[in-house]
């Protein structure tokens, strides 16, 4: 009987750049194509409602593009451990191939199953392939983890500098599977999507998941939104953010294309500064960054990177939590950014810092909170970046934004919003506010408000918090906790 190769995709999913995929091809012999459901991941690591719809929606693009190059993708659910044991015997597999994963539970998930493998008999080879680095390339000069960004990513970049990235086009024909190979289960079957109700219509009309997708944002992005993106990327009506987060989050396409097709056009196009691209790249180093801190602190989406956050005096109000996820705070642009998520799975970059600060620091809650609401929410949720991000803004992680930085979200929204357009197409009953008023509508007077159809506390909310107070709450907990 021949002996078979398995490549086992996990957030990898795409045929270009595909290390893994490609070190199978080499066997030149019967080629399993394996996508498990892991139904051992411990609770607070599982896949949220957002990222569920997105993956099944990859897996089917990914599914049917392996079909048309002659092979099929094998789907599977359960233990890891005892699917791959019960393949590698059942159909003589001699080789196993994956990408690596970098959180606790896949790290230690992998050895394990990597070692009972070897006890099989059969070759393991585990490759990077959703990172530029791979999370311990990069350390201090007396070899220890970086905790501050700016020393973190010039030595990065050194680094970088010098590699050679593992490109590789999707092959043209796939071998076949074993002739005895048969299906287990669909993208269906994993029951993925929403279905009552169906809360993902909005999802569906903002993105095209899948490598394809992924490709045309790449392009559409390096064709109209690098232009004057470190000036233009802060203003969130504009078109000149990325948009590929959750397209690398699920390894649909690989940070090494996205790096060389940005250096490609750089050096092509005189007309755009090199202070775009620098800036740009720099959003790439923050993704490195954080899977660097997870790495070394892999409970980051837990607990404190700064241990002295634990007696932060963290306040619990149910009816604010509630009105901050459904974009009801009554400060529009915090309101627009939470709208925006939930109806899309995204939201700009600006605008998280300013929501992500409104619940934190003027709302005074744990910041688990709204880590754990943009994990089910968002399309490009990722275990690194959204935990490190969380802990950057509460003050309690690595390099993380000083205690003081309190976003004013009336005057963020004056200044990354200035006409309100972002705010008129995310909530539209303050469409007709003409702007300063729309910023705060509590500041207009009755006549502007009933001209524009607006009558505060039944069309729009009242601020649940007076943002000076908030302020002066948070800066009091901030600084006891300085002090001690």
């Amino acid at each position: 009987m021949l002996t078979s190769s398995l490549v086992w995709f996990r957030q990898d999913l795409r045929l270009r750049d595909h290390q893994a995929l490609q070190a199978a091809l080499a066997d030149k012999q019967p080629l399993i194509l394996l996508y498990i459901w892991d139904s051992t991941t411990p609770l607070p690591q599982q896949w949220g409602g957002a990222s569920c719809w997105w993956l099944h929606q990859s897996l089917s693009e990914l599914a049917a593009s392996i079909e048309a190059r002659g092979n099929r993708l094998l789907i599977a659910k359960g233990n890891p451990t005892q699917i791959l044991a019960n393949l590698v015997s059942r159909y003589q597999v001699s080789h196993v191939y994956w990408h690596r994963c970098y959180n606790m539970h896949s790290i230690q998930r992998d050895i394990h199953i990597k070692q009972q493998l070897q006890q099989q008999g059969c070759d393991v080879q585990s490759f990077n392939g959703n990172l530029l680095l791979e999370p311990w390339q990069a350390q201090t000069s007396d070899n220890k983890p970086y905790q501050v960004f700016t020393p973190y990513w010039r030595n990065a970049q050194q680094i970088i500098a010098d590699m050679h990235f593992p490109m590789s086009a999707a092959p043209e024909r796939l071998p076949p599977q074993p002739t005895d190979c048969t299906p287990l289960l669909c993208v269906d079957d994993l029951a993925l999507i929403p279905t009552k109700p169906n809360w993902a219509g909005g999802l569906t009309e903002a993105w095209q998941p899948g490598e394809c997708g992924a490709e045309q944002q790449l392009t559409t992005f390096l064709e109209r939104g690098l232009f004057d993106y470190k000036e233009k990327r802060n203003f969130p009506a504009l078109v000149h953010v990325s948009r590929l987060s959750p397209y690398l989050h699920g390894g649909e396409i690989s940070p090494w294309r996205v790096w060389l097709r940005c250096e490609e056009v750089i050096a092509n196009t005189p007309q755009l500064s090199i202070l775009d691209k620098v800036h740009f790249q720099s959003e790439l180093g923050w993704r490195e960054f954080s899977h660097h801190l997870l790495y070394y602190h892999p409970l980051l989406k837990e607990k404190n990177f700064r241990s002295a956050f634990d007696k932060f005096p963290w306040q619990y109000n149910e009816a604010a939590l509630r009105s901050w996820q459904q974009g009801k705070t009554g400060y529009p642009l915090v309101d627009a950014g939470m709208r925006e998520l939930w109806h899309t799975g995204y939201m700009h970059n600006r605008v998280r810092m300013v929501t992500a600060s409104f619940l934190v620091k003027h709302l005074l809650m744990d910041w688990r909170l709204g880590e754990q609401w943009f994990w089910d929410t968002l399309v490009d949720a990722d275990h690194a970046n959204n935990s490190a991000s969380w802990q950057w803004v509460a003050g309690s992680g690595a390099d993380a934004a000083p205690y003081f930085r309190i976003f004013n979200p009336i005057l963020q929204s004056e200044k990354f919003d200035a006409a309100g357009d972002y705010i008129k197409k995310w909530v539209p009953e303050l469409s007709c506010l003409p702007a300063p008023f729309i910023h705060a509508p509590w500041q207009a007077d009755a006549a502007l408000l009933a001209q524009a159809g607006v009558q505060l506390n039944k069309d729009y909310p009242l601020p649940i918090v007076e943002h000076g107070a908030a302020r002066q709450q948070a800066l009091a907990a901030y600084r006891q906790l300085n002090t001690h």
